[in-house]
């Protein structure tokens, strides 16, 4: 870890609830093809802050280290419905904070889901129009500009929460998942921007982490990599880690998603959302199915929260709609 990455460490700031539960989820394990043992969630939906969620952990020292330098305004990048923005703006409003959101696209639409509460949180969105990932990052470039050329003291909070600083918070993570579960054999999570992923790496080693790439980033594994490496202090490469790639674009409700969704809330009364902690589990059961997660051996799930996703999510809505019409024809029969 560089000085710089070591100084900032002194400076997180508490914005969640630790540690966050870990549960069984033998109705879930069994339809998965487990032992009834085998199966446990951990609950970082449970975090406490604007929703709860991963980002939390990894907002406790991105945003600790702007708060040491001074800053007064958040600025950071998401999709529109980003968890990772909702909770940025959460967290600016805890510490009396102002949040800017630079997002793709243009106002219009539905405003559901995150968007509604980074509202409610009192942040203010710039929209980039049609841009890729380095149009975006430049228009958040431009707009850290004109507040600080307006008197303002922006930081700049790295997309999806993902850098190695960011990464400490889920290395933390892993720590307390070895107190609750020592026996752990596996943790399966949602690959994003890749610091969850990273800091779990960090923490516990590649083999027992499994990443379900959500396809949010070009290179997930080099990502990944990267951030393990300089959280954690020891060279990970690409070729150790453990990821499952999955058909569909990022976003995208596939039918293995959707399935994922109906048996977590089925089976357990767990909701997942659409676009990350579905696809985890969708992976998890392809991982079941191929052999790499086996029975007789304990694997988490790390529930990374986005509930307020799936609401602004319109198939993940329908799919949910369709279930209230299936028990009205089962009562009707």
């Amino acid at each position: 870890m560089s000085t710089n990455a070591a100084s900032a460490a002194e400076h997180r700031v508490v914005l969640g609830t630790w540690p966050t539960p870990l549960e069984p989820a033998p109705g879930l394990a069994a339809a998965l093809g487990l032992g009834s043992e085998d199966l446990w969630v951990k609950r970082d939906d449970l975090t406490g802050l604007g929703g709860g969620g991963n980002k939390v952990r990894k907002l406790e020292w991105t945003v600790g280290a702007a708060v040491a330098d001074g800053a007064d305004t958040l600025v950071t990048t998401g999709a529109p419905q980003s968890n990772h923005a909702r909770l940025t703006a959460a967290a600016a409003a805890r510490l009396g904070l102002a949040a800017v959101l630079v997002f793709p696209g243009a106002p219009g639409g539905s405003a559901s889901g995150n968007l509604a509460l980074d509202g409610l949180f009192g942040a203010r969105i710039v929209w980039a129009g049609d841009v890729d990932a380095d149009g975006l990052a430049e228009s958040a470039a431009r707009t850290v500009e004109h507040l600080a050329a307006a008197g303002r003291r922006p930081a700049l909070i790295p997309f999806g929460g993902s850098n190695a600083l960011g990464a400490r918070g889920y290395a933390a993570c892993g720590r307390e998942l070895l107190d609750q579960s020592p026996d752990m054999s596996t943790v399966v999570v949602a690959l994003g921007s890749g610091g969850t992923m990273a800091g779990l790496v960090a923490a516990l080693g590649p083999a027992r982490v499994l990443g379900v790439d959500t396809r949010a980033i070009a290179e997930p594994a080099s990502a990944v990599a990267a951030m393990a490496t300089e959280a954690g202090g020891r060279a990970v490469t690409p070729a150790e880690l453990v990821i499952h790639q999955q058909s569909g674009d990022y976003g995208v409700l596939t039918p293995a998603v959707a399935d994922a969704l109906t048996l977590a809330a089925r089976t357990e009364g767990l909701v997942l959302d659409p676009v990350y902690t579905g696809r985890a589990l969708a992976g998890l059961a392809a991982a079941v199915a191929d052999g790499t997660v086996v029975p007789g051996r304990r694997t988490v799930f790390l529930h990374t929260g986005g509930l307020p996703g799936l609401f602004g999510h319109p198939a993940a809505v329908r799919h949910a709609e369709d279930g209230l019409r299936d028990a009205a024809d089962a009562a009707d029969a």
